[in-house]
């Protein structure tokens, strides 16, 4: 299997602009939250189950997943998250190692937005953090999400706090609203990361 970067950060902290760097460099790109939507795609068994558990006003007129009716759901009753979680979990790890095992470059990033919560760094070779201050995220999600200021910091409350991800940190990569261009630093990730993976795999740090 390639070498792994475990890519995180919470809420509005620019892993998805991160990511994107890092795939316009080459670098393959596996994505926990894309394969969760795609495990529940139309037509796939989870759905199925899904709709068999909660009843079909889970679905929109489409037949889609219907996520706001879903999170309300699991909201309400921590049974029905923890049988959504025992459905899902196995489906994306699977999806996820399968990814991960064709990979063919030096590395592959994955990027884990739960990294922390889902106690799954020790599945990668590195982790990189994308930091920001809690002030900042609160401010980007209220702008691109168009939510108040108090449902905003309840998402942050809800995650991994920022001294919880630092702390399972390889490498940090500041995104502050006043810090110097990213690309010319996740660029120089991108050469160490490479040269990381060329070693023989007892020598990563």
């Amino acid at each position: 299997m390639a070498y792994i970067v475990a890519l995180t950060g919470g809420i509005g902290s620019g892993k998805s602009t991160v990511a994107d760097m890092f795939a316009r460099l080459g670098v393959p790109v596996t994505d926990a939250d894309i394969i969760a939507r795609q495990v529940v795609e139309p037509g796939t068994p989870a759905l199925q189950a899904i709709a068999d558990h909660f009843g079909h006003r889970i679905l929109t007129a489409d037949g889609t997943l219907n996520r706001a009716a879903l999170r309300r759901e699991i909201f309400a009753d921590p049974a029905k998250k923890t049988w959504l979680n025992q459905l899902l979990h196995p489906l994306i790890h699977q999806e996820t190692r399968r990814q991960l095992n064709n990979v063919t470059a030096p590395y592959a990033l994955w990027v884990v937005p739960l990294l922390v919560e889902n106690n799954l760094a020790s599945l990668a070779d590195r982790v990189l953090v994308v930091d920001v201050h809690p002030h900042e995220q609160i401010a980007r999600t209220m702008r691109r999400d168009g939510v108040s200021g108090e449902h905003a910091e309840n998402i942050l409350r809800a995650q991994a706090s920022r001294e919880q991800r630092l702390a399972i940190a390889d490498d940090i990569l500041t995104n502050h609203d006043n810090d110097e261009p990213l690309m010319p630093r996740v660029l120089a990730l991108h050469e160490h990361y490479t040269a990381l993976a060329r070693q023989p795999k007892q020598e990563h740090p």
